[in-house]
């Protein structure tokens, strides 16, 4: 599996910029070339998946970009680490299991930081569980594509971003949970450079059992 920098903080990447790479990364893999997992930072953006509802969007007509991944609304941005592994998957085919591992990729870097992490029954991403802090709460998002046995799109774990961004959106169509972040959650500055090499670390749980046998 092949790592790819696109760009962090100060040089965050545009997300049309982000995508069209993804595209010619993908036609790469679908044609035989090695998996690979883009890793960047975001400029601030709004993205909605196919399942994003009117009354879903921004409330002050902020523009979003609608893409073809699954999932709704979301946001990305500075102190957001965004991972897209475009890979091969093995026949026959289990997107279910692929964002499964994507999450628990998830919640096993968040252990790394002291952040008991899990999922949520009928709700896609990694989340902090009520607890005395407040209730449910988002702290990686999911989003996923497969096109030609090959994924596209993929996660995004909440560093250090600021989240006044929550408040002009439904996030991820879910309005009975709240959205966190690692810094939140340990109450220190937890940045995207410092959660970089964890994440890296972890990336082989992302390859399904049938392939790396």
């Amino acid at each position: 599996m092949r790592i790819q920098h696109l760009g962090f903080a100060p040089d965050f990447v545009d997300y049309e910029q982000a995508w069209e790479v993804q595209r010619q990364v993908h036609a790469d893999v679908v044609a035989g070339g090695e998996d690979t997992v883009l890793l960047l930072e975001h400029s601030p953006v709004y993205t909605a998946g196919k399942r994003t509802e009117a009354h879903e969007r921004p409330f002050d007509g902020t523009p979003v970009v609608d893409v073809d991944r699954g999932g709704k609304i979301t946001w990305h941005g500075p102190g957001q680490l965004v991972g897209y592994p475009i890979m091969a998957l093995p026949i026959p085919i289990d997107v279910v299991a692929h964002v499964r591992r994507l999450e628990q990729l998830m919640i096993d870097v968040c252990a790394e930081f002291g952040v008991d992490a899990d999922r949520v029954e009928e709700r896609s991403g990694t989340w902090v569980l009520a607890d005395d802090k407040g209730p449910d709460r988002k702290i990686g998002a999911i989003g996923v594509r497969v096109s030609k046995r090959a994924t596209m799109h993929g996660f995004s774990l909440n560093c250090d971003c600021d989240l006044s961004w929550t408040q002009t959106i439904v996030p991820c169509g879910i309005a009975d949970a709240g959205v966190t972040t690692l810094s939140r959650e340990v109450g220190r500055d937890v940045t995207v450079a410092e959660v970089l090499p964890v994440v890296e670390r972890h990336l082989s749980a992302i390859v399904a059992p049938s392939k790396a046998a």
